[in-house]
């Protein structure tokens, strides 16, 4: 007895050995990227050169990077553009944010997911009063939910005194609603729970210990974070964001993010979602999209207006980044400038007109503006068409 007790507790150790210098082995970033080639990791490159070709058949793609174990296995970009080069994130950042729910939830600031959110915001205390911060995360609250989607917001100098006057008009936790307001409002939970902001809370507990340093993270005029939208980094560092996902919220043998959050945010709530601009069937859990989910793989991305994707098969460790052309515009406050004083009611139309004073030279829309704005030849549409088949190409990398 006394020997088998031994032996089982000399394999305990052994096992307990092997883990820590297994974790130490794996591959990280520091201020650079570590590259490798494909065939040194099992990757064919014919896989990957035609996941690459049906991304560059958009003419709208700016850069996309290829991360194997850790390692940068591939990248391409558009003339003009550099590894240096910003993209923006448009809603790929509510991914971000939904993250710091997780860590206040690890550290104690926010008790669960399924707290009712009029515990943090008193403004919740009427008839919203039974939505959870789960239904905002997964995008079932139930708040008034027109064709825009809220989108709007984006042109209010105080894009939160907008969300805090929507309504609401569904029972929570009953239909999957894409709503810009649910994830504008996690930024004054994270402020209520923690008395920071949640750009600064981004900035700390994230960009920093993953090694992202050059970034914008972008306020409204008043100086609310705007977290439902608008992060801009190169592609690179924003494929260090899904291998901080990919790697179960660990960094360097560091937890950022627990590992219990991270296996909650990649299990299936809603299987179905609106085929928008795809037949490609996708699900949805805590701000995140489900691309992928059967025998052949399981991928989940961050996804952003006009194309920004991140994709995590975090079971193999490959990470996918593919961004769309963008031309920053200065600072990190947003500010109309000479377009404020207009009132925004259909976004389509005030997209046109702004690029059609773009093309004659009336406006500057990188100089006389202070906002994250796509212009049109940032616009997927290829990407969009062939997105099924990139998803598959992402899984393929992996198969033998």
């Amino acid at each position: 007895m006394k020997k088998n007790l031994i032996c089982y507790c000399g394999l305990i150790l052994l096992f307990s050995l092997s883990s820590i210098l297994f974790a130490d082995t794996l591959e990280y970033p520091t201020d650079q990227w570590t590259t490798n080639t494909p065939s040194a990791l099992n990757v064919d490159q014919k896989k990957i050169d035609t996941l690459f070709d049906l991304s560059f058949q958009d003419p709208a793609t700016q850069a996309v990077v290829l991360i194997k174990n850790g390692f940068l296995i591939g990248e391409k970009y558009a003339e003009g553009f550099d590894a240096s080069s910003f993209g923006t994130s448009w809603s790929s950042a509510k991914s971000f944010y939904a993250a710091l729910i997780g860590i206040s939830i690890d550290q104690g600031e926010i008790n669960s997911l399924d707290d009712k959110v009029s515990y943090y915001l008193e403004y919740f205390n009427d008839a919203r009063s039974e939505i959870t911060i789960r239904d905002l995360l997964n995008m079932s609250s139930g708040l008034q939910f027109p064709e825009h989607e809220h989108e709007l917001m984006f042109f209010e100098k105080d894009h939160l005194a907008y969300a805090k006057n929507v309504g609401i008009e569904k029972e929570p936790n009953r239909i999957f609603e894409y709503n810009n307001v649910n994830s504008m409002l996690l930024g004054d939970i994270l402020l209520k729970a923690t008395g920071s902001k949640a750009d600064v809370l981004l900035r700390q507990r994230i960009l920093d210990p993953i090694g992202v340093g050059d970034h914008t993270l972008w306020r409204d005029a008043v100086g609310n974070a705007l977290s439902y939208c608008c992060i801009d980094m190169s592609a690179r560092d924003f494929s260090r964001f899904g291998l901080l996902f990919s790697r179960n919220g660990q960094w360097n043998g560091k937890t950022i993010i627990s590992k219990e959050f991270i296996d909650e945010t990649f299990t299936v709530y809603w299987d179905t979602t609106p085929n928008w601009w795809t037949t490609h069937m996708r699900g949805y859990n805590l701000h995140w999209w489900v691309s992928k989910n059967d025998d052949e793989g399981s991928i989940f991305n961050a996804s952003g207006k006009f194309g920004q994707y991140i994709f995590v098969d975090r079971n193999n460790d490959v990470i996918f980044t593919r961004i769309t052309k963008y031309h920053p515009t200065p600072g990190s406050v947003q500010d109309w400038g000479i377009l404020g004083g207009h009132n925004v009611r259909n976004i389509s139309r005030w997209i046109k007109i702004t690029r059609f004073l773009n093309n004659l030279g009336l406006l500057n829309l990188s100089e006389d503006i202070n906002t994250p704005i796509t212009q049109a030849d940032g616009e997927s549409k290829e990407f969009y068409e062939n997105y099924g088949t990139i998803v598959d190409s992402i899984a393929n990398l992996s198969r033998e």
